[in-house]
């Protein structure tokens, strides 16, 4: 365990010194840019536009009305790219067929719920204007989406309403901003900015750029050539995970060097531990930012060393005789920088891979299992684990109220039937996905097919890990990840069906509730903080709140995860 720490610790060190210069001043910019009330020109064209009045706040029904509509015009958009594509412009590989109906559907799910699940190998099935024109343009959108949710809930928390709709007087504090508001901002402000600042520096650090049509040597090889560093960036910084190239972050024309892993590790990192100084800023209160950021913090880095230590433990006989389990790691990166790159990945909703997670060592895929089955909220996806973390820390105070008899109370709102109800729902919906859709897809494996190696013999190696490999897939699913342990093939209409709905339950169902929560705090009373009040701040709330992360992680999925990955580790 210690030489595992060791190991780790330069990159580690780099990428915290890092995320800690970006901290303050990405945070409090972003702080800014969803409380201003000023517009930028080319805002107030795109409002024009869209025939949207800026200064009319929304409640939380009118607010989701929004965010669903627009998410369903990218699914149909999306799916229409990819149908029409042999007849669209190809801007340099054009390719004869139109991708299938049921991979079509997956794909447009998965892009638009932040998932970037690909059923499909990039280089070989799109063309770069549907990669650019559908895939891209989703990177940014969807991860728009989700910080306007995580902004729209701190204002419920903080009764902060509209401060632009003048004529809300009465109702103004119900208001829990405007979506269409909020979803220009987080692009103009801060998606596009930052993307265009990580693509120039992967350019420079080596990653691929071009136009240029596919290369095919004397030998018949075909070479792929795309834009790739302009979708890298917001595929990392949006928490997407799509690559254009099905060894995605493997791959040397997306990440070529150590220095652009580093940088591609930041990327993923950075929006999402910086919103938490966004909701300190915006509440004024830079103490319940810091005890969310510990327990962000401190479950990536205690995942970081677990999963080092696992791949560093020579486990079976192919291990020890090569010296390390290297199996599925890129040689130009080794274990370190992939234990790490795959802690972050898994602990966001990435889905970006530098490894091959399916031959990790059987501990090490469990625990990357694990790091998604806790919500992805160590430090979660961009906006999504922000209010992931909040929705996780207001039921830490209802449980925690109740254990000591003091008054469920979270920054000044009670925490009541209505709010624990919208709790409940959240916190439960990516459970049942998973279990059903694992359930599911094990009853009926004759249906569709699953090779001896998914599953073997009763009781074998193989059976456990075919079972790890459905549950990872459906894990990776329901919490919009988009990783996936790539043994299992997925191109069959029950896997593009069930992980597509997967995929819009997880995201949509949760935001919808998330959304009920911000509106119900919002139309409450602020009541003022006293000594019955739990303290919601400090080392002993954020060891509160970890625990019971880690109680309903285990109480739900420990039964799985023996017949699984913890069954594979001990054969």
């Amino acid at each position: 365990m210690i030489a595992s720490i060791v190991a780790v610790a330069p990159q580690y060190l780099a990428l915290f010194a890092l995320l800690a210069a970006a901290y303050v001043p990405l945070g409090n910019w972003m702080a800014r840019t969803y409380t201003s009330e000023k517009d930028w020109a080319v805002e107030r064209l795109i409002y024009r536009i869209l025939r949207v009045d800026p200064n009319r706040g929304h409640n939380a029904k009118n607010y989701t009305r929004a965010l669903l509509g627009f998410s369903l015009a990218s699914v149909l958009v999306l799916y229409a790219v990819q149908r029409l594509q042999a007849v669209l412009p190809s801007f340099g590989n054009a390719r004869e067929d139109a991708v299938e109906p049921w991979m079509a559907f997956n794909t447009a799910a998965s892009f638009t719920s932040n998932t970037n699940w690909q059923s499909y190998s990039g280089e070989d099935t799109l063309t770069n204007a549907s990669q650019m024109l559908g895939l891209t343009v989703q990177n940014f959108a969807s991860a728009a989406v989700g910080m306007c949710v995580a902004v729209a809930l701190i204002r419920g928390i903080g009764h902060l309403g509209y401060q632009r709709d003048v004529a809300a007087t009465q109702d103004g504090q119900k208001l829990i901003g405007n979506f269409w508001v909020d979803l220009t901002r987080g692009l103009v402000r801060i998606l596009l900015p930052l993307s265009l600042i990580i693509s120039t520096v992967l350019i420079l650090g080596g990653t691929m750029q071009t136009f240029g049509s596919n290369l095919v040597t004397d030998s018949g090889v075909d070479i792929s050539r795309a834009p790739v560093a302009s979708q890298e960036a917001i595929k990392l910084l949006g928490t997407n995970g799509g690559g254009i190239f099905g060894a995605n972050s493997a791959h040397p024309f997306e990440n070529p060097t150590g220095f652009t892993n580093l940088v591609e590790i930041f990327s993923l990192l950075v929006i999402s531990f910086c919103m938490i100084r966004t909701y300190g800023v915006m509440l004024k209160s830079r103490k319940h930012a810091w005890t969310l950021l510990g327990v962000a913090g401190g479950l990536w880095t205690v995942m970081v060393v677990l999963v080092t230590w696992a791949q560093h433990t020579l486990v079976g006989g192919a291990s020890q005789l090569a010296g390390a389990n290297m199996e599925g790691i890129e040689q130009r990166l080794g274990i370190d920088a992939s234990a790490l790159f795959a802690v972050s990945t898994t602990g966001t909703s990435t889905g970006a891979v530098d490894s091959m997670h399916d031959s990790y060592s059987p501990l090490g895929g469990g625990l990357l299992i694990l790091n998604m089955l806790l919500g992805e909220i160590a430090p979660g996806g961009v906006g999504t684990g922000l209010y992931g973390l909040l929705i996780v820390a207001i039921l830490a105070v209802f449980i925690g109220g109740l254990l000591v008899g003091r008054t469920p109370e979270f920054m000044g709102n009670k925490i009541g039937r209505k709010e624990i109800s919208a709790v409940s729902l959240y916190i439960l919906t990516m459970p049942v996905l998973v279990l059903v859709g694992v359930g599911a897809s094990v009853a009926q494996r004759k249906l569709v097919e699953l090779s001896a190696t998914n599953f073997g013999a009763p009781g074998t190696a193989d059976n456990a890990h075919g079972l790890s490999e459905v549950l990872y897939a459906f894990t990776s699913a329901a919490n919009n990840n988009g990783s996936a342990f790539a043994g299992l093939t997925v191109t069959e209409p029950w896997w593009q069906i069930t992980l597509g709905l997967a995929m819009l339950l997880g995201r949509f169902l949760p935001i919808v509730f998330a959304l009920y929560l911000a509106g119900s705090l919002a139309g409450q009373k602020r009541q003022a903080t006293t000594a019955g009040s739990l303290p919601t701040s400090g080392i002993t709330f954020s060891l509160l709140t970890i625990g019971v992360i880690l109680l309903v992680a285990a109480l739900t999925f420990f039964p799985v995860l023996t017949l699984g990955p913890i069954s594979e580790a001990l054969s």
